[in-house]
């Protein structure tokens, strides 16, 4: 039995909800033209070429069916169960994770066989183990948003409270209160403020944030 390497990625964007209009997590997925599994759907990949590095695989098989190009691109987990594949031979997957600014999005193409999902509203069963590949990803991504400031990776580089907020929620699937959204991160130092403000509100312009800068260590 022959071992075939393969580099799947999970890339998360936040676009409405097509119920509630609230900002939601959508992933890519691309329905199979041939077999195994031939017409269902699964993640953007393919085979690891032989001059492509595990990174660069990713980013071009994602950006060939989707167009999309993202900043954020982590290596997640690999997948090698004996039987995850249907065919003669072993399938082992490097699977990373992309997180897509609205910037990003923007240039997402949808091909013939392309499609934009809800995140927890997969059409399964997806094809090989990409019903877990999925799942695993989500809470990765849901656990590491209350340790990391991974959140910042869904905005463009100055953003509002309300905006960190709203990405917060459409993560978790659940609303935040603002007073203790505000004092928690503000608390955390992860962001800083760059005086200025969102212009063109009708009300009170409320403050931009940035990523704040890390201090260093004088030696």
């Amino acid at each position: 039995m022959a071992i075939d390497l393969a580099v799947s990625t999970v890339s998360f964007a936040l676009r409405p909800d097509p119920r509630t209009g609230r900002a939601t997590l959508w992933l890519p997925l691309v329905r199979r033209i041939r077999e195994p599994y031939e017409g269902r759907w699964a993640l953007p990949g393919g085979p690891l070429r032989p001059d492509e590095d595990l990174a660069t695989s990713a980013r071009s098989t994602l950006a060939r069916t989707t167009g999309l190009a993202p900043r954020y691109l982590e290596q997640l987990y690999s997948f090698g169960a004996v039987d995850r594949s249907a065919g003669p031979d072993r399938v082992v997957s490097i699977v990373y994770w992309a997180l897509v600014r609205p910037s990003e999005d923007a240039r997402a193409v949808d091909g013939e066989n392309v499609e934009w999902f809800v995140a927890d509203e997969v059409p399964g069963p997806l094809a090989f183990d990409h019903d877990a590949i999925v799942r695993y990803a989500l809470d990765r991504l849901r656990a590491k948003l209350t340790y990391s400031p991974i959140a910042h990776n869904f905005l463009p580089d100055t953003f509002t409270l309300a905006e960190l907020r709203e990405v917060h929620e459409a993560v978790l699937g659940r609303p935040l209160d603002p007073a203790n959204f505000r004092r928690q991160v503000l608390a955390g130092r992860t962001i800083e403020p760059t005086g200025t403000s969102l212009q063109g509100t009708s009300h009170r312009p409320p403050a931009l944030y940035r990523v704040a800068t890390p201090v260093r260590s004088q030696a």
